[in-house]
């Protein structure tokens, strides 16, 4: 067997047991807090305190009500870029709070 083959029969044999254990949500939870940190940028990252996937809902808790509101303006723009970055659907909604 070669090097190649291996390497695919362990990312078979991964995605099965992720599959089978029903850990592909809590993958989701943190890819989605990765994806949002990429998207956002730095400058937001710094005014995030918390960032949860309930369900389909993306739930930020951010330390300033300005940026806040200024993020509330974009919200389907970031649920299209997350769940691009994602390369599913894994976010419907976004609160920002």
């Amino acid at each position: 067997m070669s090097r190649d083959n291996d390497i695919n029969s362990l990312s078979e044999l991964l995605k099965r047991a992720v599959q089978k254990n029903n850990w592909e949500y809590g993958i989701d939870k943190v890819r989605v807090k990765q994806a949002w940190n990429k998207i956002a940028g730095m400058g937001v990252e710094r005014y995030t305190q918390a960032v949860n996937l309930q369900g389909t809902t993306l739930i930020v808790s951010l330390s300033s009500a300005a940026l806040c509101q200024e993020l509330s303006y974009g919200k389907t723009r970031m649920i299209e870029l997350i769940n691009e970055e994602l390369g599913k659907e894994v976010v419907k909604e976004i609160i920002l709070k």
